[in-house]
């Protein structure tokens, strides 16, 4: 016989950035606040500036 109660609850967790809804996923809390993202990291803008060669590598 299965336990009852033994697995969390699921939800559609909302994730927050800044007050701005960045995304939606799946997991035990209903909302998650978080202070950087791949929309707001410098890394990742900077990589999205960078300019790549036919074999995908950066160009210095």
């Amino acid at each position: 016989m299965a336990k009852k109660n033994l697995h969390p609850q699921w939800y559609k967790t909302k994730v927050y950035c800044d007050g701005q809804l960045v995304l939606e996923v799946g997991g035990t809390k209903e909302k998650v606040t978080v202070e950087t993202w791949s929309g707001n990291h410098p890394i990742f803008l900077q990589a999205s500036k960078l300019e790549k060669n036919e074999t995908n590598r950066i160009k210095k």
